[in-house]
């Protein structure tokens, strides 16, 4: 048979799925390595979607989502980021992932380089391979609370740099970038003429501090506006299977994001767009609650890793722990998590899932039942007392003694 495209063979595995499928395949696992929200969709959401299909409203949509949609996402921008965005500046994508698929394929030429975090979620790899660029990781290190240096960033920029990504809240980190910093790196970008693609997927997550987009700082000048932001319903209302969200664009570029909509997807499917007005406009319990069980999911795990003695950094935002388990992974915690999911029935994501900086760490989703995220953490064997904390850090939680 030919060959498939040389540049497909750099997409590297995601190393979430291959141990969030090995626990699937595991009778009786506590699974807490994928952030798959628990709750059941608002009543009132899964109506509208039925309704859509009782009316079969099962045509093709405008390529850049029904008006109506594209208004109230722009409205919930507006009021999250304090930006005036218009709604024409709003597309309705097939979920966040595709909303970046689309952000770099209109940024990105083959051998053009994006700068991507380190650690950061494993798709801006796998998406700027897939487009063939190339991603350079820029360090987030322990010793700074996992926070970009400017000057490290800046280190990494050359001619053929086109884009800086930003994530806030960190999935897999749970931290949040401030509103000194995030100027800073708008500032960056703007220093180095790069385009900015925001990953907020998380943005109605933190925790007693405010999230602050990158967009707040962009210009609305067609010619000068760098930031792409991608959002999604997937996290916010638990949407995760009806693939819904939006990148809110730079103005003047429709045309051409319809052409490249029309490419990829020609349009997402009507159901699940209604069902997005009715979570967006309807009634917010179900966020609120959200919020509040992982509130309370944090402080449970984070309590249990303290008697423990495992170093953790303290979650700002999203619905992660960052824990440090390189006194039991060995220099592999990817070959660990596996053995500890054979061994005790728990299921982690590998820090190095999302780059080499995540070596002994795991993450740990908080986004499903109490008991069970208990029952999961209580596993862990409790750390050895080491004389004190290899990397202090102010945003982590002191190791006891």
């Amino acid at each position: 048979m030919p060959e498939l495209a040389p540049h497909i063979s750099d997409v590297p595995v995601n190393q979430i799925r291959e141990i969030t499928e090995a626990a699937w395949r595991t009778p009786g696992a506590v699974v807490l390595s994928i952030g798959e929200p628990g709750f059941p969709l608002p009543r009132h959401v899964l109506d509208a979607g039925i309704a859509c299909l009782d009316r079969d409203e099962t045509n093709y949509t405008p390529n850049a989502g029904i008006p109506a949609l594209r208004e109230a996402f722009a409205d919930r921008f507006r009021e999250q980021s304090g930006t005036g965005i218009e709604a024409d500046r709003v597309y309705v994508v097939d979920g966040a992932q595709q909303g970046l698929h689309l952000a770099m394929s209109l940024l990105l030429g083959p051998g053009d380089e994006i700068l991507i975090p380190n650690p950061g979620y494993p798709t801006f790899a796998m998406t700027s391979r897939l487009v063939n660029a190339v991603p350079v990781r820029y360090p987030l290190y322990p010793e700074h609370d996992f926070q970009p240096r400017i000057e490290n960033v800046e280190a990494l920029i050359t001619d053929r740099t086109r884009v800086l990504m930003l994530n806030s809240p960190s999935n897999p980190l749970g931290a949040v970038l401030g509103e000194d910093l995030t100027r800073e790196l708008v500032e960056l970008a703007r220093r180095h003429d790069l385009w900015i693609i925001s990953d907020e997927c998380y943005e109605a997550f933190t925790y007693d501090v405010p999230h602050v987009s990158p967009a707040r700082f962009d210009s609305s000048v067609p010619g000068e506006a760098r930031v792409f932001t991608s959002l999604t319903l997937s996290k916010t209302y638990g949407l995760t299977g009806l693939r819904i969200g939006a990148l809110v664009c730079p103005p003047g570029l429709e045309q051409r994001m319809n052409n490249v909509m029309e490419a990829i997807v020609s349009c997402v499917a009507s159901p699940s767009q209604y069902a997005a007005l009715a979570a967006l406009t309807g009634p917010q319990d179900y966020v609120a609650h959200a919020r509040e069980h992982y509130r309370a999911n944090r402080d449970a795990a984070s309590a249990i890793l303290r008697s423990k003695g495992i170093r953790f950094l303290n979650a700002q935002g999203a619905f992660y722990l960052w824990a440090d388990v390189s006194h039991l992974s060995g220099g592999d915690v990817r070959g660990w998590v596996r053995r500890f999911l054979a061994d005790s029935g728990v299921s982690f994501a590998p820090g190095t899932a999302f780059g080499s900086i995540g070596e002994g760490w795991i993450r740990i989703a908080l986004c499903g039942s109490q008991a069970e995220l208990v029952e999961g953490v209580t596993r862990l064997p409790e750390r050895e007392h080491d004389g004190g904390n290899r990397h202090p850090a102010r945003g982590q939680e002191p190791i006891s003694s």
